[in-house]
């Protein structure tokens, strides 16, 4: 069987002749939180809604749990729980009462309704009216409909958009656990960076329907790797005398940058090596590429891997 709880192959959606998803292989492992991130309109939800088998897909191939979707949908989405886009749900109905119009449909144990509210953090309100939930309430509502049937793979689709900072840290504490804490993999949706970066291990970035970048985030972060930028007298030839020395240097707008990884004893030889020719050392600084960055430069040059 395979390992991959999601693997997608050269999955592909076209709407009038134009491709809003194109080849995709997705790969995402048990256990993982994997973080699907790319710009609005990238084809994220495309991709979402073909994975739940909601859309079908133009070509290419679906596979949950080593199992192929298109042949046995029902009996693999049994082990899926979704969130897509904004929670539903009875304004005028209590948080219990919602999830138990949900688990007459999904036939779930009626224990599974007091097991979810816990694991979202909403015992103490599951007898209000859901219309008086805040937006944060609403979202762990939306997640624990989705938990209902104990799914082993969770997807969630910008789970905290528009909510304020208090939601969305009690929405990525919420989503941190569930790996560890009730074995579930989970696949999050989102156009923001710095949030999914705080909750995946895994990314996957997609740019106008093609994965630009799949990897751990360790390796992106590799990728924003720093530099080391030199103002001093007569950089041009300064440049010329560190190449010398085997280093990738460069004069850029007047500074002299080093491209590689120096080391604090290597940046004190390259500034005494240019003393000794004479030149004029004014001012080092390291300069820190941010993983926002990157993932800018990723989705608008289509690089990666």
């Amino acid at each position: 069987m395979s390992q991959w709880v999601i693997e997608t192959k050269a999955l592909s959606k076209r709407y009038k002749g134009r491709f809003a998803v194109s080849d995709l292989n997705l790969r995402i492992g048990k256990g993982e939180i994997y973080g699907f991130l790319g710009p609005n309109g990238a084809g994220k939800t495309t991709t979402i809604r073909m994975l739940l088998g909601l859309i079908k897909p133009s070509s290419g191939k679906v596979e949950l749990f080593g199992r192929p979707l298109a042949k046995e949908r029902i009996a693999l989405l049994r082990k899926v729980g979704a969130l897509v886009e904004s929670p539903s749900y009875y304004g005028h109905l209590t948080a219990v009462d919602n999830l138990e119009a949900i688990r007459k449909i999904i036939d779930a144990p009626k224990s599974r309704i007091d097991e979810t509210l816990h694991i979202v953090g909403l015992t103490k309100e599951a007898r209000r009216a859901v219309k008086g939930y805040s937006l944060g309430m609403k979202q762990r509502l939306g997640i624990a409909s989705a938990l209902l049937g104990n799914p082993e793979l969770l997807v969630l689709d910008e789970p905290t958009n528009g909510l304020d900072p208090s939601g969305i840290l009690e929405i990525r504490e919420l989503i941190k656990s569930m790996p560890k804490q009730h074995g579930v993999t989970v696949m999050i949706s989102s156009h923001l960076l710095g949030e999914v970066e705080q909750m995946a291990s895994t990314v996957g970035i997609i740019r106008q329907g093609k994965i630009v970048f799949q990897d751990t985030f360790e390796s992106l972060r590799k990728q924003a790797r720093s530099t080391v930028a030199i103002r001093a007298s007569e950089p041009s030839e300064a440049v010329q005398t560190l190449r010398g020395l085997g280093l990738d240097a460069e004069c850029h707008e007047g500074l002299i940058v080093l491209n590689d990884a120096v080391s604090d004893s290597a940046v004190g030889t390259v500034v005494r090596k240019l003393v000794e020719r004479n030149h004029d050392v004014y001012r080092v600084e390291e300069r820190r590429k941010s993983l926002e960055e990157l993932f800018l430069r990723i989705v608008e040059e289509g690089g990666g891997r």
